[in-house]
């Protein structure tokens, strides 16, 4: 590459397929007929169908792209139980503190935190190889006024989850992180960071042993209800099923006009660095914490598995562009706070998409046969898997009643969206300035320590 940022042995692709590279799956013919038929291949459906083989039904799982090459593999791979949801829960209440209202909250908090414990059962459980460690993970106040804000949280975060939160002050946070660009952070101890792609494949082998068939490559161009059940078309030939998931995250609209008008697919990107220099990787992040920033528009990062590079990301362009371009925006974010990286190259860049909500929840439900899981919302290797499991559960035991706090909940829309996010560069940059004043405002003394 002509730019000095990139390494010689630099791809455009996540650096997380070294542990486990996504496929197609099986090479047969795809079946005939299916008992269930998920449409999405993620961490989601490949849990919702691993749920539904286990009691026995016959499962297809359909993938446009390589099984596990979307959202599932690209991630930062930065696991919580409830962070983000609280978050966005009370943004959701939108000051509604009815007695419901404030019911439904508890019970979201309290199904996110079952999901972390739900996702460490499963790593121990199945023996998945896949770099977990809790280690904690650090959200960067980029503004001093967050400290405050953030401190409030922490109660209503440790009565109801599990995430033993605590606060920590600018100089507290000098034995954390070698940056003073930041103004404290909130220290989520029971949090950690996987390799997302690992994780998925041993999701995979998982779901493979229950008797799970998956087919990558494979474009489910319609689905159409019959007397008896429905019809999947693909390019490859049409499956006759009794019940339908898609598990498409930020891509339903295809197959979904309505469900498309509540998701906002917005695309993040991330970067490798080559291994660091002996002692480096350490004087960055010194504990092994996942890390990431209170900003609107969020950067994260962390040490790789090896613990020898740092994987950084975030929301470097909200247009489209190449990998490389992406890739030298983040590179410059990483070194406006690790000015001691400037000198690093990239050996990886790649992007992927994130799901948003209009109510930024995660949602699950379902109508005569057809069932849905959508709108990771920034927390996808947690909840995604979960409730992807929960729904699959649901499907196998008959139950109609909401098994969880984010089953059945309304899907809020609005009146000029019908699933093309033409609103996104306004709205990023807008985001973006605030973030700039706020961060000027504070005035951060900037560089390392």
């Amino acid at each position: 590459m002509a730019h000095s940022i990139f390494a010689p042995d630099y791809v455009a692709e996540p650096y997380w397929w070294q542990a486990f590279r996504p496929h197609n799956g099986s090479t047969d013919p795809l079946p005939q007929v299916a008992d269930a038929v998920v449409v999405g291949g993620g961490y989601a459906g490949i849990c919702c169908a691993t749920e539904l083989a286990a009691g026995g039904r016959d499962v297809a799982v359909l993938d446009a792209g390589p099984l596990g090459g979307g959202a599932s593999s690209r991630s930062g791979g930065q696991v919580t139980g409830g962070v983000n949801i609280q978050k966005k829960a009370n943004q959701a209440m939108a000051g509604n503190r009815s007695p419901e209202a404030q019911r439904l909250l508890e019970r979201r908090l309290s199904d996110a935190s079952a999901s972390y414990r739900w996702l460490k059962e499963v790593i121990t459980g199945d023996g998945i190889d896949c770099d977990y460690v809790q280690n904690g993970r650090l959200t960067a106040l980029w503004a001093a006024d967050h400290f405050a804000a953030w401190k409030a949280r922490l109660p209503q975060l440790n009565s109801l989850t599990d995430s033993d939160a605590v606060m920590l002050t600018r100089d507290e946070l000098a034995a954390e992180l070698g940056t003073t660009a930041y103004h404290g952070a909130a220290f989520i101890r029971n949090a950690g960071h996987l390799n997302p792609s690992a994780f998925y494949g041993g999701l995979l082998r998982r779901a493979m042993a229950q008797g799970v068939r998956g087919w990558g490559g494979v474009q489910v161009t319609a689905v159409k209800r019959t007397t008896d059940g429905f019809t999947v078309q693909t390019p490859r030939g049409e499956i006759r099923c009794g019940q339908v998931v898609l598990a498409l995250n930020g891509s339903s609209g295809q197959l979904d006009a309505e469900l498309a008008r509540s998701v906002v697919p917005v695309t993040s990107h991330m970067i490798a660095t080559e291994p660091l220099p002996e002692g480096l990787a350490r004087e960055i992040i010194r504990n092994d914490r996942a890390v990431s920033e209170s900003r609107r528009v969020v950067n994260h990062y962390r040490l790789s598995g090896d613990g020898q590079r740092l994987v950084f990301g975030g929301r470097a362009r909200f247009t489209p562009t190449s990998e490389e371009t992406t890739a030298r925006l983040l590179h410059q974010m990483m070194v406006q706070r690790y000015p001691r990286l400037a000198g690093v190259k990239i050996t990886h860049s790649w992007g992927g998409d994130v799901s948003m909500t209009l109510d930024y929840m995660p949602h699950i439900g379902g109508r005569e046969g057809l069932h849905w899981v959508f709108g990771c919302n920034g927390s996808g290797v947690t909840m995604m898997s979960w409730l992807g499991h929960m729904l699959g559960r649901k499907l196998r035991e008959g139950v109609n009643e909401p098994v969880c706090a984010f089953d059945g909940q309304p899907l809020p829309r609005h009146a000029l969206y019908y699933g093309n996010p033409w609103f996104m560069f306004a709205l990023g940059s807008y985001y973006q300035m605030l973030d700039a004043m706020d961060h000027r405002r504070s005035k951060p003394e900037q560089g390392t320590r």
